[in-house]
């Protein structure tokens, strides 16, 4: 009999794990297909990277998908939070085939959604009210930018994303004058700075100015990079409009409103003084996808164009 009961012991501690792996939260991270120079849009190294730095985070179980939208949509079902590192436009992974209504459903479920970078941009046409409703904001051509330049984050919100991060300044191509709910309504701007007039060297376009834009810098106005949004049905959702240049996921206050991210839109509690996470210059130079050639990035009065 005691030796049965010993048995019966070994085996609940043997399978005990896999019973807190089923508990866990699931936390999906898709990573668009390679795009730009190398150190650029490095969506994969990126979510590789997100995937590490939680590692051993209590909780959650976090599962990557590379290279686009995964194979079977089926593996996006159970998911308490869904993020995607892409490029965007017509391009973007979530509006191929019928990714939208399949997220829309997982929406319904009150699973978070996060969008960064070039992510955040649906089209006008297809993606647009879907994003608004699911992450407050997005990019929208013809209204919003993405200049290269060196914001000044001076201050951070009394919110969950912000734990632990302190005010910095870092140059990336952050996007700004994004289209959000009318009245900003469930939306908490969680980085904001004021941009200079050198965001505004180029001629009009699509993703490069309009006078509406110019009016904004020229006034001075405040404008909002990275925002938290919640929903009436209860689920969450972030746009973050930095991550062109891989290497600033070296900064930890950079990396920091990430990771909180994920876990806010995951409903899981952000600790006090948010995510700990140590990342070396050779964990940088993991996973970077074969492009050839090294980013170059040129002083701020002179950002080098993007191709969007």
């Amino acid at each position: 009999m005691k030796t049965l009961i010993g048995l019966l012991l070994l085996s609940l501690i043997a399978f005990a794990p896999d019973f807190a792996r089923a508990a866990d939260k699931k936390i999906m991270l898709i990573a668009g297909k390679p795009s730009h120079g190398s150190g650029e849009h490095e969506h994969r190294a990126g979510v590789l990277l997100f995937q590490k730095c939680l590692a051993d985070f209590p909780g959650i179980a976090v599962e990557v998908f590379t290279n686009g939208w995964p194979a079977d949509s089926a593996a996006l079902q159970g998911a308490a939070a869904i993020v995607i590192y892409s490029d965007g436009g017509g391009a973007h992974p979530a509006l191929q085939e019928n990714h939208l209504a399949e997220l829309g459903a997982l929406a319904k479920q009150g699973v978070g959604f996060a969008c960064i970078h070039y992510a955040i941009e649906p089209t006008i046409e297809k993606g647009q009210s879907e994003f608004l409703d699911w992450i407050g904001g997005c990019f929208e051509i013809n209204r919003s930018v993405n200049p290269t330049w060196e914001a000044d984050f001076k201050t951070l919100p009394d919110h969950p994303i912000a734990r632990g991060v302190k005010p910095f300044k870092l140059k990336d191509e952050w996007y700004f004058n994004m289209r959000f709910r009318d009245g900003m309504t469930g939306v908490t701007p969680i980085l904001s700075a004021v941009p200079d007039a050198d965001t505004m060297y180029r001629a009009d376009g699509p993703h490069e100015g309009n006078p509406g834009v110019r009016a904004a810098v020229a006034h001075g106005d405040l404008q909002t990079v990275m925002w938290a949004s919640e929903r009436a049905d209860g689920g969450r959702g972030f746009g973050f409009t930095g991550g062109h240049y891989h290497h600033n996921w070296g900064n930890e206050n950079f990396r920091k409103l990430a990771l909180n991210g994920i876990l806010w839109i995951a409903k899981v509690e952000v600790p006090t003084n948010g995510v700990q996470s140590t990342v070396t210059a050779a964990d940088l130079e993991q996973n970077l996808d074969p492009k050839g050639r090294k980013a170059k990035v040129k002083p701020a009065a002179m950002p080098a164009p993007a191709a969007k």
